[in-house]
């Protein structure tokens, strides 16, 4: 698999805790977004860890086209139609 593939065309905002790590879905596969479930396998893709430095609403790309991974930078809005 060359390119994630594109699991959303927003943004997925979730509740998350300082100190508490997550792992994100690179790959877009999973079905569990923004988080991993292990569908990545045999992708060549693998999920990021990411730390949650403080406690309140991260809104996490669901594109996967990001370059803030794993939060969004609002590239889900270039995407073709």
């Amino acid at each position: 698999m060359a390119e994630p593939q594109v699991a959303g065309r927003a943004p997925i905002g979730v509740e998350v805790e300082a100190g508490k790590d997550y792992w994100w879905c690179a790959c877009g596969l999973s079905k569990k977004q923004p988080f991993c479930d292990g569908s990545h396998k045999g992708s060549g893709m693998a999920p990021l860890k990411w730390a949650a430095a403080e406690t309140g609403t991260a809104w996490f790309c669901a594109c996967k086209r990001t370059a803030k991974s794993p939060l969004c930078d609002g590239s889900h809005k270039r995407l073709p139609a």
